[in-house]
C-alpha cells in the first residue's frame, strides 16, 4: 500500500506537467434559464458547427421541448436536411475524409463542456481566441489549443487578431537561453469581421450557453431537485431529534 501511494505521488508532478502551461480563461458567464439566448445559441450551431461537429447523444425533439421551441417552428428552422423530430443531431461528413481534410476527423460536440476543465469558460476563451498564422494549414492559430488543426469557420464574423509578442518577453528569454516562444503575449482587436467586439462576444456566448445545456440537458432540474433534497433531510433531521427526545425522555 506504501509503494502504491508513493507511485502516486511520483506520478502527480508528471501528470501536471503533461498538462501543459494552464491558460488563463474568460469566464463565460453562462444562463441556463435564459431560453432566447439558448435558441441564438442553438441557431448558431446548426448553421456554424453542424457540418462538422455531430450533436450525437442529443436528439431534435428533445431540445425543442427544453428550449420552448415548437416542432413545426423546428422543422422550419433548425433542421435543413431532412431529418425526423426524434432524430439525433448528426451531420453526414465522412469520418475517413474529414480526418484527411482536418488532420483528424472533428470530434462529437455533445459533452464538450463537460469534458474540458472549466468547459464553458473554456469554449467561451477557445471560439475568441483565434490569431492569424501562416504556419498553418488553414492560415490561423489558437491561444488556448496550440496548433489546432479547425479553421476559425467565425472569422466573417470576428475578424481576424494577431498574436504580439513582447519585445520585453523575447528579450527575458533571450537572456535566460530559451528558444521557446514566450508566454507572454497579447491579441491585437479583430479587425474586418461584420460584428463589433461586443456582438461577437454575445455570439460566443450564446453558443456557449447551448453547448452547456447540451452537455447535460436536466442541470437546472437536477440543481433544483438537490435543494429540495437537501430541505427534506433539514426538516426530517428536526422530526428526528424531537422524536429521538420522546423516547429518551424517561431514560433521563
Amino acid at each position: 500500500m506504501k509503494k502504491f501511494i508513493l507511485v502516486l505521488l511520483t506520478l502527480v508532478p508528471m501528470l501536471a506537467m503533461a498538462a501543459g502551461p494552464s491558460i488563463p480563461l474568460d469566464a463565460a458567464n453562462n444562463d441556463l434559464s435564459d431560453k432566447e439566448s439558448l435558441k441564438k445559441g442553438f441557431k448558431s450551431y446548426i448553421n456554424y458547427c453542424l457540418g462538422c461537429h455531430q450533436l450525437q447523444y442529443q436528439r431534435y425533439n428533445r431540445t425543442f421541448a427544453d428550449l420552448g421551441i415548437s416542432e413545426e417552428d423546428g422543422m422550419a428552422n433548425y433542421m435543413y436536411t431532412g431529418e425526423k423530430v426524434g432524430d439525433h443531431i448528426t451531420n453526414t461528413m465522412p469520418a475517413k475524409d474529414a480526418a484527411k481534410w482536418f488532420g483528424s476527423a472533428p470530434p462529437d460536440l455533445t459533452l464538450e463542456a463537460r469534458f474540458r476543465k472549466n468547459g464553458p469558460d473554456w469554449i467561451y476563451t477557445y471560439l475568441r481566441s483565434f490569431y492569424v498564422d501562416e504556419n498553418r494549414p488553414f492560415g490561423v492559430n489558437n491561444t488556448v489549443f496550440k496548433d489546432v488543426g479547425m479553421p476559425h469557420v467565425l472569422q466573417n464574423l470576428q475578424g481576424v487578431q494577431t498574436k504580439v509578442v513582447t519585445k520585453e518577453a523575447v528579450a527575458a528569454n533571450a537572456e535566460q537561453g530559451i528558444d521557446a516562444e514566450p508566454e507572454e503575449y497579447y491579441l491585437t482587436p479583430a479587425t474586418g469581421g461584420t460584428m463589433t467586439d461586443e456582438e461577437y462576444d454575445v455570439f460566443v456566448r450564446d453558443l456557449t450557453n447551448f453547448l452547456e445545456y447540451v452537455a447535460e440537458p436536466n442541470k437546472l432540474e437536477r440543481e433544483s431537485l438537490g435543494y429540495k433534497v437537501i430541505g427534506f433531510l433539514f426538516i426530517l433531521l428536526i422530526f428526528s431529534y424531537l422524536l429521538k427526545k420522546e423516547y429518551w425522555k424517561d431514560v433521563h
